[in-house]
């Protein structure tokens, strides 16, 4: 099956994800986050009682949407399920990163807890896997301070490549500049240059081996780099995702399994097996946000303990 305009833009948001858009116009924008970062707060403070909840479809997984406007645009605000990391090990897990993914929002705004940057940041660098459109809100800024911990967010945004915005959305404060920085992403008004994870040579040079076959087949419409990680590392819930959203059976594509099978092998002598693959994936995740978080935040007190 082919891909056009509507089943991957407008169409698929409508159809696809059940997206209550009013008009080709509107601004459509994810929100993630870990649980318990005050994404729902986020979430509420900027749609009021402008929202709705129901379930994704053919899920049981919660679906949130609210609208707010902002300088004569209408934005769409889908709040994703908390996750905290979009490999797809549970339900949740798949929905968020499916319509990151496929829905193509226009921006996604990664909620995080300033209290436990270093953590969050494994979401954050997920999500910039996927996908260049990405806001990156520090929340809860008033607890950090309370416990003396400060971050840097100028040298977080320039590490990250992304826009970094501060906030307390309980008290409503940043949420303008997190209004402002999500229409000049969604615009393009700012460009984005997000870090990749830093994953090591045996890695990288199995991706290399699988992206340029991956790009041919989805050209631009996925971030062939991260599928091709994501395909290395046997992930059929994408498969069955790519099959569902986008038409395309790679399960059964007898080249790909091929160039698959080969790299699995190079793996192998290299003393990494499929099933410990995910260990090295995540384990470069950790490590770069380790790395970010490291040069970002300081601690007033020397004993403090995420």
């Amino acid at each position: 099956m082919g891909l056009t305009n509507e089943s991957t833009g407008i169409g698929a948001l409508k159809e696809m994800f059940e997206v209550e858009l009013e008009s080709s116009n509107d601004i459509v924008v994810a929100l993630a986050g870990n649980p318990n970062t005050g994404k729902s707060t986020v979430f509420n403070s900027l749609t009021g009682l402008n929202q709705h909840t129901g379930n994704w479809p053919g899920k049981t997984v919660t679906n949130a949407q609210g609208k707010y406007s902002h300088k004569n645009k209408q934005y769409i605000l889908v709040d994703l399920p908390g996750t905290y990391s979009l490999l797809a090990s549970s339900l949740e897990e798949q929905v968020a990163r499916d319509f990151i993914c496929f829905g193509n929002p226009h921006t996604t705004v990664v909620v995080t807890d300033a209290t436990s940057l270093e953590r969050n940041l494994n979401l954050v660098l997920q999500t910039m896997e996927i996908t260049d459109k990405v806001v990156m809100c520090v929340n809860l800024m008033d607890e950090a301070k309370r416990k003396g911990i400060n971050i840097n967010l100028k040298k977080l945004e320039k590490l990250l490549g992304i826009p970094v915005v501060g906030t307390t959305a309980r008290n409503g404060e940043g949420l303008e500049e997190l209004k402002n920085t999500i229409k000049k992403v969604a615009s393009g008004e700012i460009k984005t240059h997000p870090k990749k994870v830093n994953y090591n040579e045996v890695l990288k040079n199995a991706i290399e081996q699988i992206q340029p076959y991956i790009h041919d087949l989805v050209g631009n419409r996925l971030n062939s780099k991260w599928v091709s990680l994501r395909l290395i590392d046997g992930d059929a819930k994408l498969l069955e995702s790519i099959n569902n959203y986008l038409g395309f059976d790679l399960s059964k594509d007898e080249l790909l399994n091929k160039k698959l099978e080969a790299v699995h092998l190079d793996l192998k002598r290299e003393n990494i097996n499929l099933e410990d693959l995910r260990d090295y994936i995540v384990s470069s995740i950790i490590e770069t946000g380790e790395y970010i978080s490291n040069k970002v935040v300081t601690f007033h007190n020397k004993n403090h303990n995420e």
